[in-house]
């Protein structure tokens, strides 16, 4: 998927907040999500010397811990080719096999889109 104007505008605004944080924060990934509420949650690579989270697990981590109770959607902005099963595992875990999780470039070009499945 290449084309944005494909993605509803709520997916598109998930993209513009995880790059917005990607970028702000100096990280290799950027990741937002969307609850069932329509809340978004929004966060970057964790690299701790004893905590290491990529950036969509810190995202889900952040919604389960505002008490969201599913998720509508996932997106994470980076340099990798694929979304990585543990960060689909997670979305699914509080949003279902069915939530779509948009993988995005650098500039916030959509890639490719998966279900959490």
């Amino acid at each position: 998927m290449s084309d944005t104007t494909a993605l509803a505008p709520e997916d598109q605004k998930i993209i513009t907040l995880a790059r917005a944080t990607r970028a702000r924060n100096g990280v290799p990934e950027g990741a937002a999500v969307r609850d069932e509420t329509g809340r978004t949650y929004v966060a970057g690579t964790v690299a701790l010397e004893s905590l290491h989270l990529s950036a969509l697990r810190t995202a889900v981590a952040m919604a389960v811990a505002s008490g969201a109770t599913s998720l509508e959607a996932a997106a994470v902005v980076s340099d990798v080719a694929a979304v990585s099963d543990e960060d689909r595992a997670a979305v699914r875990d509080l949003g279902g096999p069915l939530t779509p999780v948009i993988l995005a470039g650098p500039d916030g070009t959509p890639r490719a889109t998966v279900t959490a499945g």
